[in-house]
C-alpha cells in the first residue's frame, strides 16, 4: 500500500490522492457508524429519529449520552456502542493521520 523506504517520495499529486482516499475511507466508516448507531437507538431505545441521531453522534464523538435511557436493552446497546465508537474513533484518527506520518518518517528517512 506504502512505498518502501527505499523508494522515492511519492509526488505531490499521488500523495493527494492517497490522502483523499483515506478521507473518503474514514469518512464512509464514521457515516455508517453513525448510521448504526442512529438505528439502535430508533429501534432498541424508542427514541425518536432525531435524538437518536444526536445520541449516536454524541457517542462517537466521545462526549456522552444526551437521553437518559430506561431498558436494559437499551443500556446494553450504548454500552456495547460506546466500546465500538471508542475504537472507530482512533481507528478514523489512524486512517486520516497515517499518509501523513508516513510521509514525514519517509522523508526523514529518504536518501539524499
Amino acid at each position: 500500500m506504502y512505498e518502501h523506504h527505499r523508494q522515492p517520495i511519492l509526488s505531490r499529486r499521488m500523495f493527494l490522492e492517497r490522502v483523499t482516499r483515506h478521507g473518503i475511507t474514514s469518512l464512509v466508516v464514521v457515516i455508517a457508524s453513525l448510521a448504526l448507531g442512529t438505528l439502535g437507538y430508533h429501534l432498541i431505545a424508542k427514541l425518536d429519529w432525531i435524538d437518536a441521531l444526536l445520541n449516536a453522534a454524541m457517542i462517537l464523538t466521545g462526549m456522552g449520552p444526551v437521553d437518559t435511557l430506561v431498558t436494559a436493552d437499551a443500556k446494553l446497546f450504548a454500552t456495547v456502542y460506546a466500546l465500538y465508537s471508542g475504537v472507530i474513533f482512533i481507528a478514523a484518527t489512524g486512517l486520516l493521520l497515517a499518509p501523513f506520518l508516513h510521509r514525514l518518517l519517509h522523508h526523514l528517512h529518504a536518501d539524499r
